[in-house]
């Protein structure tokens, strides 16, 4: 028989937890599985950790893992995929967004032997143009600065092998871009369409900021096409500077002295010193990631785990 765990990280889902674990138990009960829930409560403020350690009470499959403070999505799902020990693992978020119903025909492809199987919503009902607009925005910025080749509308719900998340777990950057290491680790991979619900409060008007910093993430961690990039540009400058410098000095011969322009001189200046403004944020930025790398701090802290060996 597999062994499938579920791994789910909760923020201030205090809401949401009983009907969560509530249907999802109620999913496994029914697969011919052995299975274990492991909950990464990441720094929550409210009462979510009181009531996941309820809920364990009464099912001692649910395992709990108490992160020190709030460190992000990416890093509760990596505690949890560092705590796993099965067949295969299950992503899913505890706001009800990804239905626990699917995990049945998730199993099923993974036992027709594919590896990575992520759910991509048939309908994304999460907003309008603006967000539609974003997501193909990043989409294309990543495929076009880097050699990922991110499916469309996939997200962390999906199920991996113990091999995938065994190399996801061989990845230590702190730039967890979940989306790209998911599919840079490669394995056999498939998709499966799914109606998404509706979601209870709707985020509209951020598609095109949100889309905008995923991409800047995204193409950050995976490529070093911006550096390479604004070398051209800078080349390209410095070649037509040239070149007009040239002309200028083939026109003094032939038609004399011209008075000099004011604008044009400002306008050179302006230009010249934005590219090296940009410039220097695109090398910021990767410096930045630099530091953050060589620092080796932790990717997350565990405060206590209920029922689960501590990560050594």
């Amino acid at each position: 028989m597999d062994s499938l765990a579920v791994v789910a990280p909760f923020h201030n889902e205090s809401a949401h937890v009983a009907p969560f674990l509530a249907r999802l138990t109620a999913v496994l009960a029914e697969m011919d599985v052995a299975w274990t829930v492991i909950c990464v409560n990441d720094g929550s403020s409210d009462d979510t950790l009181a009531l996941l350690l309820a809920a364990r009470e009464g099912e001692a499959r649910i395992k709990v893992i108490d992160l020190s403070r709030n460190f992000g999505k990416g890093y509760a799902i990596t505690a949890g995929l560092d705590h796993c020990r099965a067949d295969a693992v299950v992503l899913i978020n505890s706001d009800l967004q990804h239905p626990p119903e699917l995990l049945p025909a998730m199993l099923a492809k993974f036992r027709e032997g594919y590896e990575d199987v992520y759910m991509v919503p048939r309908h994304p009902r999460d907003s309008g143009l603006a967000d539609r607009l974003g997501r193909r925005i990043f989409h294309h910025a990543v495929r076009l600065a880097s050699d990922l080749r991110l499916p469309p509308e996939a997200g962390d719900f999906r199920l991996l092998s113990g091999a995938a998340v065994a190399a996801i777990a061989r990845l230590p950057e702190r730039a967890r871009f979940m989306r790209g290491i998911y599919h840079w680790v490669g394995f056999r991979e498939i998709a499966l369409p799914y109606d998404a619900p509706a979601p209870e409060k709707p985020r509209r008007g951020r598609g095109l900021f949100r889309a905008a910093t995923l991409a800047l993430e995204g193409i950050s961690a995976f490529s070093n096409l911006p550096l390479r990039l604004w070398g051209g540009v800078g080349a390209a400058i410095a070649g037509l500077s040239l070149l007009y410098g040239i002309v200028r000095i083939i026109r003094h011969f032939i038609h004399g002295i011209d008075v000099p322009g004011y604008e044009s001189i400002i306008v050179a200046v302006l230009f010249l010193g934005g590219v090296q403004l940009l410039s220097m944020g695109i090398l910021g930025g990767y410096i930045g990631r630099i530091f953050n790398e060589v620092k080796h701090r932790p990717l997350y802290i565990v405060r206590r785990t209920y029922g689960l060996e501590r990560k050594g």
